[in-house]
This record gives C-alpha cells, sequence and structure tokens, in this order.
C-alpha cells in the first residue's frame, strides 16, 4: 500500500520511501509496492510544487536539504533502518538522505539519479553538464515569459524523447503546465548540492543503481561515476528503457528494486557489500 503522506502504517517493521521523478507522484510508485508486498509499508511523499503541498514559499534559497526534511523528520520518527528509493529527481534527493542519515537507510535503490551537481565532478562530463543546463536554461525562459507550456514541452521531450509531451493526455499535460514553475527550482537545487563525490563512497550499505539501456549521456555518466565509486554498488541495465524506465517499464524496475530490498533484509551489511557489476 502507498501512503502519499509521511505517516506510516501502524505495526510496520520494514518502512520504504520512495520518492519520485519532477513532475510525477507517488502513483509511480504502484508497481513496486505491489513487488514488495504486504511485508513492507511504502510511504511516497509529495513535493513542494504540488497540490497537497503547495508552492515553494521562499524566504531561503531552494535546495535538496529543504525538499528533504520532511522525509527526514519520518525517518527520525521510526525505530528502525529504513529502505531510500528514488528516481530522477527523487534519487537525487535520496542520495542526499542518505548521505544526511546513512547509520539511518538499511539500502538505496536508485533509478538514473539527477545528481547534475556530480557532472561538475567527473572528468570529462562538461559537454554533458552544458547539455542538461541548456535544457534548464530553455525551461527557465519558457516559465519566466509565461509560456509554461513550452516549458514543459522542452522538459519533456529532452527525458521522453521528441513527440513525448505531444503523445500525453491533455489533462496531463495541463497537469505538468501548472507544476513547471517547480522545475526551474529542482534544477538549481541539483546543480548547486554541494556534496562531493567522496561522500557517498562511505555508504555501508546495499546500493542497487539502475539506469536504461538508452540513458541520456548526463545519467550516464552519473550512474557510471556512482558504481564505480561506491563500494557496496550494484549496477543493473534495464533493456530497452531510457530515462522514464520507472514508468515505461514499471514492472521491470519494480521487480528489480523489490528483490534488492527484499534481499537487504537477509544479508548482513558485511556480506551485501560485495560489488557485482
Amino acid at each position: 500500500m502507498i501512503h502519499a503522506s509521511l505517516e506510516p502504517a501502524p505495526g510496520r517493521r520494514d518502512l520504504v520511501i520512495a520518492l519520485h521523478c519532477s513532475g510525477a507522484g507517488p502513483r509511480q510508485w504502484l508497481p513496486l509496492a505491489t513487488n514488495l508486498g504486504p511485508d513492507f509499508d511504502l510511504s511516497a511523499p509529495m513535493y513542494f510544487g504540488s497540490e497537497q503541498i503547495g508552492p515553494w514559499p521562499g524566504g531561503t534559497a531552494f535546495s535538496l536539504a529543504e525538499e528533504a526534511a520532511s522525509s527526514l523528520s519520518l525517518i527520525d520518527s521510526v525505530g528502525d533502518k529504513v529502505h531510500l528509493v528514488g528516481h530522477s529527481y527523487g534519487g537525487a534527493l535520496a542520495l542526499h538522505i542518505a548521505r544526511v542519515r546513512p547509520e539511518r537507510v538499511a539500502s538505496l535503490a536508485l533509478y538514473e539519479p539527477s545528481a547534475f551537481h556530480l557532472l561538475k565532478q567527473i572528468d570529462g562530463a562538461a559537454d554533458a553538464f552544458a547539455e542538461i543546463a541548456e535544457i534548464s536554461a530553455k525551461t527557465a525562459a519558457s516559465v519566466a515569459r509565461g509560456d509554461h507550456c513550452d516549458a514543459a514541452r522542452v522538459f519533456i521531450d529532452y527525458w521522453g524523447g521528441t513527440g513525448a509531451w505531444a503523445a500525453l493526455r491533455p489533462s496531463v499535460r495541463q497537469a505538468l503546465a501548472r507544476w513547471v514553475p517547480k522545475a526551474t527550482l529542482d534544477f538549481h537545487a541539483l546543480f548547486e548540492e554541494p556534496t562531493p563525490l567522496a561522500s557517498y563512497t562511505e555508504f555501508d550499505f546495499p546500493v542497487l543503481l539502475l539506469r536504461g539501456e538508452f540513458a541520456l549521456r548526463p545519467s550516464r555518466l552519473i550512474v557510471d561515476a556512482l558504481a564505480a565509486s561506491l563500494p557496496t554498488a550494484r549496477l543493473q541495465v534495464v533493456a530497452g528503457a531510457g530515462h522514464m524506465g520507472p514508468l515505461t517499464h514499471p514492472e521491470a524496475v519494480a521487480a528489480a528494486i523489490a528483490l534488492r530490498i527484499s534481499g537487504s533484509r537477509a544479508i548482513p551489511s558485511a556480506i551485501s557489500s560485495s560489488v557485482a557489476r
């Protein structure tokens, strides 16, 4: 069962916090909830910019730390370790949370985390950083002139491929046009996250890194850098998928994540720290 709020169901011992991509919502994780079954409680927090939470109120510069605050409060309120899952923006958010509370994480599963700050630290990634920075700039320019539909089109067609925006139902396009001003804040937070790559190498819990067979260059470089650097990481490529794999290939992605989470319950961290690539 998915709880879109930050309240876990009573009596559960294993909590999974699943963080969705920008512009999506908790329903993204329905296949994962099904694959996990009744032994797990899945909480899928909403973000600033959603109708449930409302816009970012301002006052300070937006950052992943601001978005992560509610999830960290949930983690601090439960007695056991939690499993973190994230896709795209949610993957970068999960990385941030794991770094802040590493002692409270049982496992981490990331599908193409958009940790764009790492592109500044990876040798040979300047062109990839420029590529995603251009998408950010185009999205922001359309938002600034009030053309939210064009901003959402730029964003969706980059991640989903040319024509992805046009293929969406009108109601979905309308919802994304309402949401897209938040994308500019998300890009800012992802570019300005201060954590160095070396900080993630200290993770001692099982990490599953997933990417699509057709991952775009920025995502591919980020995942490959994390896979090479994290001592407990396992890398898995989803055949036929791109960046939106959790939505286009939900069963394959959900099954891989559920298997990793279930396995981490029974395998001591000292054993599960072996790398399989």
